[in-house]
């Protein structure tokens, strides 16, 4: 091992920093604008060219980079391109290449099968010896690699690390690459999505001597393939279950792999949008824990894939109560297009090289990831090279932003209400991604819907939709002259709200069903537990915590009801005034969601009352998801 190789003093991580001290990039050819992009990728047929001016118009990408030349030739490989972007950020960087420690390198796919990615920018970096690691993902392997190398050298393992990022999709999305094998939406909208480039840093237990450093205050990464289905992917078809079927490698042979269409890189696009309330989720959850302060952020790097997503995102976030400062929002998706795992390190790059940083300046960098579903987070704080520790501690210790601030004693009525929203959110995010277990859920997402199943739905929920405007009238009842506008919210709520039942039955007569039958029918066990909750709550003193009741119910009108709504008319055939419960619903309950944030706005909320309104959240949530678990048994 060569003396360069060997990791410095172990110290205990408490004492030690990181910190990015350079940055460097590599976009091949030049910018390709989106009227030549055909030139590269085409020649397309008719249906090829519609999907194609449909994603352009929605991805908001202007111009990006190819390592191809127009006969679809590469110019480039994988490994080579991460290795010249690692020589720029070296050649900003107070290191040479004989003094790396580590080099961690990311990719969604290397230029080989085996060895790993780390292994070829190494060689082609001609690295002599240096610890490595290599991450194989998509848009989040390269925050993978940076917490990677940030760890070590918290940890005292090593005093640098390299890390880099490189995407080369065009290869797979050129023309006549697969030939003979069937494409279809799924693959052809990502063609005009992805681009090629790399990026790369270098982390540092010191910061630079001369010019600005970035302090990394925290990685977090994580993962929620356990909720929820793969959405982008290859190397498979998926079966009739929304799963990847058999792979690639266990076809009969690698040719009948080809034609079945194996190869293409896909994305279900119906599983696309939770995304974005996934990345909202992992936010809320960092500022709730103390980790994030929203109003400390000065450059929000997000990793838009598409433009339609900083849209829905940014609606999103307002929604929740929590708006999102589009001023402070910085991407160069137009101009850079989507490099993938490499698009946050060319976003970074361009902020800290090309852009007026001052020291104390926060950054914040997220990076959502469709492919099972991932969300990176990362935390920098500009500093000079001449800053003074914070405390009196060393170059090298872990900063105060790492760990949860502490909360203030009396927070004020804003700081309630913002954080009671987050809560609710998480809360959501929570109780949609198990309703997509439930049993006729699952069918719903999969297509797979019988009208026996809409029936048994409609039958269900109206016992418990019948019970509704009483408990809220009987929860106003209860509500003291204190709280005299919030009972007039409450009264105007169940006004709004006491003939939704007649819509259910008349859905129900409308697909063959009799009125006797849904009046006379029994409450399940779900719903059974569901309405008693609602009536306990709604007979005590002051039951202002039914608020969290009402953000769940209400939220499945807003948030689901107009999907499923027209989820089952397209698999069943029926007519909107067959689904009208669902639909207006759908339509309404936005109305009703915004009267509740101005309920929260009136002065009420205390911490007792905050953790009480959430808290009746989560037991409702959980007895409606029993009440569609339990349909058809009573």
């Amino acid at each position: 091992m060569t003396p360069a190789a060997l990791p410095g003093p172990v110290e205990a991580a408490r004492d030690r920093r990181a910190y990015i001290t350079a940055l460097g990039k590599f976009l091949p050819g030049e910018p390709v604008g989106n009227d030549s992009v055909e030139g590269y990728l085409g020649p397309l047929d008719a249906r090829q060219r519609r999907i194609k001016n449909k994603a352009l118009q929605q991805n908001g990408i202007a111009t990006r980079h190819y390592a191809l030349d127009r006969d679809g030739r590469p110019l480039h490989s994988n490994a080579g391109m991460a290795a010249a972007a690692a020589r720029d950020a070296l050649g900003r960087s107070e290191l040479v290449l004989g003094e790396l420690e580590m080099l961690a390198a990311a990719s969604s796919q290397g230029d080989l099968l085996a060895p790993g990615f780390a292994s070829q920018v190494q060689g082609e970096l001609g690295l002599p010896q240096a610890e490595i690691a290599s991450f194989l993902s998509f848009c989040a392997s390269g925050m993978m690699a940076v917490k990677s190398a940030w760890s070590n050298i918290l940890g005292g393992q090593r005093r640098n690390g390299l890390v880099c990022a490189s995407e080369f999709a065009s290869r797979f999305l050129r023309a006549g690459y697969l030939q003979g094998a069937e494409t279809s939406t799924d693959s052809e909208f990502l063609r005009w999505m992805l681009s090629d480039g790399a990026g790369a840093m270098v982390l540092e237990d010191r910061p630079n001597r001369q010019g600005l450093s970035l302090r990394v205050e925290f990685v977090d990464l994580v993962s929620y393939a356990g909720r929820f289905e793969t959405c982008m992917y290859g190397g498979a078809l998926k079966n009739g279950g929304n799963r990847p079927g058999l792979p690639w490698s266990n076809y009969p042979s690698l040719q009948d792999a080809v034609a079945d269409g194996a190869f293409h890189l896909r994305q279900d696009l119906k599983l696309l949008d939770n995304i974005v309330l996934l990345g909202l989720r992992r936010y809320f959850e960092l500022v709730e824990a103390g980790r994030i302060d929203p109003e400390a952020i000065d450059h929000a790097l997000y990793h838009f894939s598409s433009e339609v997503f900083r849209g829905k995102t940014i609606r999103a976030a307002a929604e929740a109560g929590c708006p999102i400062d589009e001023d402070r929002l910085f991407t160069n998706l137009a101009s850079k297009g989507n490099t993938g795992s490499a698009s946050i390190f060319i976003m970074l790059e361009e902020l800290f090289n090309e852009r007026a940083l001052s020291p104390g300046q926060q950054i914040l960098c997220v990076v959502p990831e469709s492919g099972r579903f991932i969300v990176a987070t990362m935390l920098l704080t500009v500093i000079g090279p001449e800053e003074a520790e914070a405390n009196g501690t060393r170059v090298g210790a872990v900063s105060v932003a790492a760990t949860p601030a502490t909360p203030k004693e009396e927070p004020l009525a804003a700081e309630l209400k913002a954080s009671l929203i987050r809560q609710l959110t998480l809360v959501w995010s929570d109780f949609e991604a198990e309703l997509n277990r439930v049993p006729v859920i699952d069918k719903l997402n999969r297509g797979k819907l019988r009208l026996e199943d809409y029936k048994l739905v409609l039958l269900n929920l109206r016992q418990q939709v019948v019970e509704g405007a009483r408990w809220i009238a009987r929860a106003a009842s209860n509500i003291t002259a204190e709280g005299f506008d919030l009972r007039s919210t409450f009264l105007g709520h169940a006004h709004e709200e006491h003939r939704d039942f007649q819509m259910l039955e008349r859905n129900y007569v409308a697909v063959g069903g009799s009125l006797e039958e849904i009046q006379g029918a029994e409450k399940n066990i779900g719903s059974e537990a569901l309405s008693a909750w609602m009536f306990h709550k709604a007979s005590r003193e002051n039951p202002i915590d039914l608020l969290g009741a009402m953000f769940i119910i209400e939220g499945l009108g807003n948030r689901l009801a107009l999907k499923w709504g027209r989820a089952f008319q397209d698999q069943l055939g029926l007519t909107p005034e067959q689904v009208s419960f669902l639909l207006y619903h759908g339509d309404n309950d936005d109305r009703h969601l915004e009267k509740m944030w101005e309920a929260f706005d009136s002065g009420i909320l205390t911490p007792q009352l905050v953790k009480e309104i959430v808290k009746t959240a989560k037991v409702t949530a959980r007895l409606y998801r029993l009440q569609l678990e339990e349909l058809g048994k009573t």
